[in-house]
Parts: structure tokens; sequence; C-alpha cells
């Protein structure tokens, strides 16, 4: 049935390459309206970006857990485990914590903090700093080693 429906899934190691890319995508958009909501003077786009943030959050956890759960049974070389899987899972597992963090911080003072205000915008310039890196090693791991794709190594035949 999930190969008629999604034959792409039914080729991955783990689910966890369907997951990721709507935190990244969350957080990013909440990051850049809460930086123009705070630019502009915008509370409309603080309470957009709060909700962004706490959907964010709810991916990033989802995103993390699924990737934890998987990374035993990622089928790579040791050498590319210790070189990029490894910090590929530490950046990502900061990246949920400074989430974590930020969100709390935006629901106690919502929308957006008043007290500490650039420091808050600080994070979250340095949240998607943290999202791009480590989005850098998880496309290296895909894309150069194959990591949760086909997990038998054959060609795919996309003509089904």
């Amino acid at each position: 049935m999930l190969e008629r429906l999604f034959p792409g899934a039914a080729h991955l190691q783990n689910i966890h390459p369907l997951v990721v890319h709507f935190p990244i995508a969350l957080l990013l958009v909440a990051a850049l309206l809460y930086l123009l909501g705070a630019v502009l003077k915008k509370e409309s786009a603080a309470w957009v970006g709060l909700w962004m943030l706490v959907l964010g959050l709810l991916g990033a956890v989802l995103s993390a857990a699924t990737g934890l759960y998987a990374s035993e049974g990622v089928m790579v070389a040791p050498s590319v485990r210790d070189a990029l899987l490894s910090r590929h899972r530490n950046l990502m597992v900061a990246v949920t914590a400074l989430t974590g963090a930020l969100t709390v911080w935006a629901l106690l003072a919502r929308p957006l903090p008043q007290r500490g205000r650039w420091a808050f915008l600080i994070g979250l310039i340095a949240l998607c700093l943290l999202i791009a890196r480590g989005a850098d090693y998880g496309g290296r791991l895909v894309y150069d080693y194959n990591a949760g794709g086909n997990a038998c190594g054959q060609p795919i035949d996309f003509s089904k």
C-alpha cells in the first residue's frame, strides 16, 4: 500500500527524511517574521512568528526523535558516522534545545520579549545558522553516502 501511494518513501531506511523539512521551514520563517516584526514594529508578524516557533519546536522534537532512533541503523561507513553523522546529530540536538529555550521565552513574554529583545533575536539568528550547518551535514549524508535512502543499494525503478 505504501509503495503505491508513496513509491519514494517505500525505499527509505527510516522516516526521518520525511519529517525534517517541516521544522526547518517553520523555524526559518519564524525567525524572519520575528525580525520583521521587531524592525517594522508589527506585533502581528511577531504573533505569527510565535506560532511558527511553537510548530517548529514540535517538528524539531519529532525530527530529533526520529533521527536519534534511526541513527544506529543508518548504513554508512564508521568513518562517515564519526565525521558526519555525529556532527549532524549534535548540531540538530543543539537546534532542538535552543528552539525549546527560545519558545519558552517567547511564550512567557508573548509575542516578542521586551526585555532582552535583541538577545532573543540574536538567538533566532544563531538558530538559523545552526540549522543551516546541521542540514548541510544531513544533506551530505543523504547525497554523498545515501544515508536513509535505498537500504539495499539497488537502483530504484522510477517507472512504477
